[in-house]
């Protein structure tokens, strides 16, 4: 068991350590309470780790979205990313702007439909979303979470639409996304569900990390009132101004 934790340690030291006024580390998370905890949990008394998890904790370059309804229910739907952490590592000289590698995701298969060529843009998992009804907008909204984003518009949306739910409510209710055979399900999901997803056929695993994230504005037109909510997976928040 001792081994196990000091795998467990050298490979956080490898993924966070570096010069702490250049790269900022999760230290306190890294010392808290729960998150020896979760790594105990990792811990068998019989037998060893085939191989090691990543870290669980959520990565400092990722998605950022925001949205914004001003008083005369103007909308801005908003979702940025780089893709990898530096993009492609060169940066405008008149603006500073990073430039993304989102070029990455071509294929070279002259004859699939996402094949690299000239002027052409790649798959991509950026999507900022903005719902209507009878032509008004009724919510501002977007998911970030890479492959996760277009199965994230529809919880959210289901949860809005179908259940009657308030953005807040609807971006914390607990998820399940099926991805490369995989079925996985977040803490929350009662046990007795995932067992009858497996009865159905599914390979379902419990989900290592919450996944996905999202910010949204609700515009109630009859009332004149803004609703916002804010993912707690991930930084960020709900203002009024």
């Amino acid at each position: 068991q001792q081994a196990e934790a000091g795998r467990l340690a050298y490979r956080d030291r490898d993924a966070f350590l570096g010069d702490p006024d250049a790269s900022p580390m999760p230290l306190e998370t890294l010392l808290s309470k729960q998150y020896a905890a979760e790594q105990r949990a990792l811990i068998s008394p019989d037998r060893a780790m085939a191989t090691l998890p990543d870290p669980a904790l959520p990565a400092s370059s990722d998605t950022v979205y925001l949205t914004i309804v001003d008083g005369d229910g103007n909308s801005v739907s908003f979702i940025n990313s780089l893709f990898n952490g530096f993009g492609t590592g060169l940066m405008s000289d008149t603006t500073g702007v990073m430039f993304q590698n989102r070029g990455a995701l071509f294929v070279v298969d002259e004859t699939h439909p996402n094949r690299i060529a000239p002027g052409r843009r790649p798959l991509h998992t950026i999507m900022p979303g903005i719902a209507t009804r009878n032509g008004e907008t009724v919510m501002s909204f977007g998911v970030m979470g890479g492959h996760y984003q277009p199965f994230g518009h529809v919880h959210l949306l289901g949860n809005v639409i179908d259940f009657g739910l308030d953005v807040q409510q609807a971006l914390e209710m607990p998820r399940v996304f099926h991805y490369d055979g995989v079925l996985s399900v977040e803490t929350g999901i009662p046990i007795e569900t995932a067992d009858q997803l497996r009865a159905m056929g599914h390979v379902v695993e419990a989900a290592p990390l919450p996944f996905g994230g999202g910010q949204a504005i609700w515009i109630d037109h009859e009332r004149g009132v803004l609703i916002g909510g804010s993912d707690p997976r991930k930084d960020g928040c709900a203002l009024g101004y």
